[in-house]
């Protein structure tokens, strides 16, 4: 781990209006810059804070920001402190469930970010997932099967939407991971809205899917899963609709 409380990181005084995004600004100067990494930790509050010259009070404004934003963590104790983040996706997931709650999202805007997000990581995962994405997405499966026997439908539900994360992370490129991720979490937002409504066809679909990803038929694999959304979609805006008029 990078000692950065001994090196000359350059932290410039600012002016005391706005002062915590000022701040806030400088650190995420510093990581884009390269000399703040993940893992690093920050000098402590009572140096930063003469650094900045502002008070501890506006430094742990800024330093909150921060966290909220995923950009750096704050630990208790002794060994404890502010300490760059490696990234996550929570952020930006985060963001657009709050965009969903807000209304800046429709259902007819998901519906087709949906379809057409997921035409695309079929197409890729076709040509790029691994044995080991394979056999994931295929553990899923038989888990949601099980579960589905079972009658346990809030684990059914969870593992339908963890497939299409898996399904997601065999493109290997994580700004589909996270945008699948965010599509995901706001379907979830949206179903627990209009309340579950199980269905016959989900399995079945999979293992077609399932099918077409092995013989890599990238043709036959979107065409399965984009008859599967329209078709699961079509039944979700039906139900949003009768609640409306409720």
């Amino acid at each position: 781990m990078t000692d950065t409380a001994a090196s000359p990181l350059g932290f410039a005084p600012i002016a005391p209006q706005r002062a915590f995004e000022e701040i806030a600004a400088q650190i995420r100067a510093l990581v884009a810059g390269g000399k703040l990494k993940p893992g690093d930790r920050l000098p402590a509050e009572r140096e930063l804070s003469a650094r900045f010259n502002v008070s501890r009070n506006t430094l742990r404004e800024a330093l909150r920001s921060l966290e909220l934003a995923g950009m750096i963590e704050l630990r208790k104790g002794a060994s404890g402190g502010a300490f760059v983040m490696p990234g996550s996706s929570g952020v930006v997931v985060g963001g657009m469930r709050d965009l969903y709650h807000l209304g800046a999202i429709t259902p007819e805007h998901l519906t087709e970010a949906r379809i057409w997000l997921s035409e695309i990581v079929v197409r890729v995962a076709c040509e790029r997932a691994t044995e080991d994405d394979l056999a994931a997405l295929e553990a899923n499966v038989d888990a949601a099967a099980r579960a589905h026997k079972a009658g346990v439908f809030p684990e059914h539900s969870r593992l339908h939407r963890e497939f299409h994360n898996l399904l997601a992370a065999a493109t290997h490129n994580p700004i589909i991971q996270v945008t699948m991720e965010g599509v995901t979490e706001v379907v979830q937002q949206f179903v627990v809205n209009i309340g579950p409504e199980p269905n016959t066809y989900t399995m079945p679909s999979r293992r077609r899917l399932l099918k077409h990803l092995r013989a890599r038929d990238s043709a036959a694999a979107v065409r399965e899963m984009t008859r599967f959304l329209e078709r699961l979609q079509a039944n979700y805006l039906a139900l949003w609709s009768a609640r409306q008029r409720d």
